[in-house]
């Protein structure tokens, strides 16, 4: 073969290689799946979109927030069954409108609600939130419970189980955002409850947004990722064998890190309350408390309140800490 051909022969070559490895990077350098590279297809990623990172840069436009129908009329407020749209699917929740604005107001402070774990086939719209809901509205707060998808009237969740779950801190990012479209809603005075798993999807929401929205947290999961899911294998039916088989095909494939709530407890600029039984059969006092110490190695500004007697739904404590959270509602939101 003479020189010239060999010449052509390899410029060829490196064309045809400097081509593919081209076209298989999209312009910020990451490769696209389904492209050819000389090491072979890239793997899809389709869960990479819930990084905390990714969701961080994505936008959230919110929707219109729709008083659906009267579920039930109180003295002092109505409860409605309300629907909005997160990224174009419905999801429906329990809203609680006070009928009276206090002295000075314009509209009322809102106080965004997440529960924890529910059977989806026991689950009724205001499960896990509708009796601290009603005390909050008596006391001139409008509240929003959504169901989260594939629960009440909503629209079906992913059949992945980890997006399903890693979906959740989406569907609040997209009400949070929706809250301004509500008539009847102050959207610069917000405040967060949550309860048990509705815990992890508040921190995640905060670390996400890093917005400075108050939050009181009953009996939170404060455990990173997958070990807030690891830990509950015992409770499920199958003993977790089908979650431990999707976390560990998750690992493979992706960074953690980079979807657990404690790799970014830095990130949180709310001032928090944290309300722990020590009769919790669900929630250990030590995960509350190594928390609370974390947050207060960081600077963070936490409240960390016990209750010996009480157990994981904080029951034979429940008036006095719900009278803690209406003052930190209206201390923070004043």
């Amino acid at each position: 073969m003479g020189l010239k051909k060999k010449f052509f022969l390899i410029f060829g070559v490196v064309a045809l290689i400097g081509a593919t490895l081209f076209w298989g990077l999209n312009q910020n350098g990451k490769r696209i799946s389904g492209f050819l590279s000389p090491l072979g297809p890239a793997l899809p990623k389709p869960l990479e979109k819930y990084s905390f990172e990714a969701l961080r840069e994505r936008g959230y436009l919110g929707s219109e927030i729709k008083l659906e129908k009267v579920i039930k009329q109180e003295e002092e407020y109505t409860s409605w069954l309300f629907s909005y749209l997160a990224d174009g699917k419905k999801i429906t929740g329990m809203a609680n409108v006070p009928l009276r604005l206090r002295s000075g107001q314009a509209k009322f402070p809102v106080v965004l609600m997440m529960r924890g774990y529910a059977d989806d086939e026991a689950y009724f719209t205001g499960l896990g939130t509708r009796k601290a809901a009603g005390v909050f509205a008596e006391n001139g707060f409008i509240t929003l419970a959504p169901d989260f998808l594939g629960f009440g009237g909503s629209d079906s969740s992913s059949k992945d189980i980890l997006e399903a779950r890693f979906n959740r801190p989406v569907e609040v990012l997209h009400l949070l955002a929706s809250i301004k479209g509500l008539p009847q809603a102050n959207s610069d005075k917000i405040a967060i409850w949550a309860h048990s798993n509705g815990g992890q999807i508040a921190l995640s929401v905060l670390e996400i947004s890093q917005k400075p929205i108050p939050t009181t947290l009953w009996a939170p999961v404060t455990r990173g990722f997958p070990e807030s899911i690891l830990a509950y294998m015992g409770e499920m039916d199958d003993q977790g064998k089908k979650v431990k088989r999707e976390v560990d095909k998750f690992v493979r494939t992706y960074d953690a890190k980079e979807y657990s709530i404690d790799n970014y407890f830095a990130d949180i600029n709310a001032h928090l309350q944290l309300h722990q039984g020590l009769f919790d059969p669900l929630v250990a006092e030590e995960w509350s408390a190594d928390f609370v110490s974390q947050m207060n190695s960081l600077g963070k500004k936490i409240s960390y309140f016990t209750y010996p007697r009480s157990d994981h739904n904080l029951k034979q404590d429940w008036n006095l800490v719900v009278e803690q959270d209406i003052k930190f509602f209206q201390k923070e939101l004043d």
